[in-house]
C-alpha cells in the first residue's frame, strides 16, 4: 500500500529523515519506535504532506529551508509532491501527536470538522463509528474538547481522523500523555480499527504497550533506520528490547 523508499529531509543544515525506506502493507499494523527527536514526527508528517506544506511556504517567503527527497509510492502512485489534501482524499489521513481538537467546539463539531470532505451521509454514520468505538465521547458530545481531559480528547482526535474514513491511517505517539488505563483503551481502538480494515502505521517512543498489536516495526535513530522485523524479532533483540520496550 505504501512504499517509502530513500526518503531524505532536511530542515537548513540539519538532517532529519536519512536515506529511510519502510514498507506498509494493506491490512498490516506497522510501528516506527524511537526515542525522542529520532525523526518520527517528521517521517508521519512527511508522508502525509505536512512536511511539503512547511516547505512550498517557506518557498513562497524566497527561502528554501526544507529540503525532501527519496520516493513515496501510495497504492503505486508517486505522491512526494501531492498536497496534504490530495492525500486525505487518497485515503492518507494523519492523527497529529498530543491529540490536537478544536478547543471551543463541542466534541460532535469536532468530528463533524473531521469529515469535512465526506458527503453528510457519510459524517453521520463516522460519528456512530466513533461513539461505539469510544462510547464515553456519546454523552460528551456537547461538551467543549478543551475541557475534556488528555485521553478524551485523544479519543476524539483519533474520531476526526475516522471521520475522513482513511485507508491508511497514521497515528503519531497516540499514547503520549496517557494513562496505562487510558493507554490500553486506545490500544484496544488500534485492533478494533484494524479489524475494520483500516490500515495503520503508528509512531511511538515507548513501544512495549503496542506490541501485542503490531504486525511488523521499525526502530530509527537520528533519522536512520537501525533494526526492522515483526514484532517478535524486535522483542528478541536485547539492545532494543531494553532501549525501547522497558524490558
Amino acid at each position: 500500500m505504501l512504499e517509502v523508499k530513500n526518503l531524505m529531509v532536511f530542515f537548513e543544515n540539519a538532517l532529519a529523515v536519512n536515506d529511510l525506506s519502510l514498507e506498509v502493507k494493506k491490512g498490516e499494523i506497522v510501528g516506527v519506535f524511537g526515542s525522542n527527536s529520532a525523526g518520527k514526527t517528521t517521517l508521519m508528517n512527511t508522508i502525509a504532506g505536512l512536511t511539503q506544506h512547511m516547505m512550498h511556504r517557506e518557498q513562497r517567503k524566497g527561502g528554501q529551508r526544507i529540503t525532501i527527497s527519496g520516493e513515496m509510492l501510495f497504492e503505486g502512485e508517486d505522491i512526494l509532491r501531492a498536497k496534504p489534501s490530495r492525500r486525505v482524499a487518497k485515503g492518507i489521513v494523519l492523527c497529529r501527536e498530543r491529540h490536537p481538537v478544536f478547543k471551543d467546539c463541542s466534541v460532535e463539531e469536532n468530528l463533524r470538522l473531521g469529515g469535512y470532505l465526506r458527503k453528510e451521509s457519510e459524517i453521520r454514520e463516522r460519528i456512530r463509528y466513533a461513539y461505539d468505538l469510544f462510547p464515553p465521547l456519546e454523552r460528551l458530545k456537547g461538551k467543549k474538547a478543551g475541557m475534556l481531559s488528555g485521553g478524551e480528547q485523544e479519543m476524539v482526535a483519533i474520531g476526526m481522523a475516522l471521520a475522513a474514513r482513511p485507508k491508511l491511517l497514521i497515528m503519531d505517539e497516540p499514547l503520549l500523555g496517557l494513562s496505562p488505563a487510558m493507554q490500553s483503551e486506545v490500544v484496544r481502538a488500534v485492533r478494533e480499527i484494524s479489524r475494520d480494515g483500516v490500515t495503520i502505521l503508528l509512531a511511538e517512543q515507548y513501544a512495549r504497550p503496542v506490541m501485542p498489536v503490531i504486525d511488523r516495526g521499525y526502530v530509527i535513530e537520528n533519522g536512520t533506520l537501525i533494526v526492522s522485523g515483526t514484532g517478535k524479532e524486535l522483542l528478541d533483540n536485547p539492545e532494543v528490547r531494553s532501549a525501547y520496550f522497558g524490558v
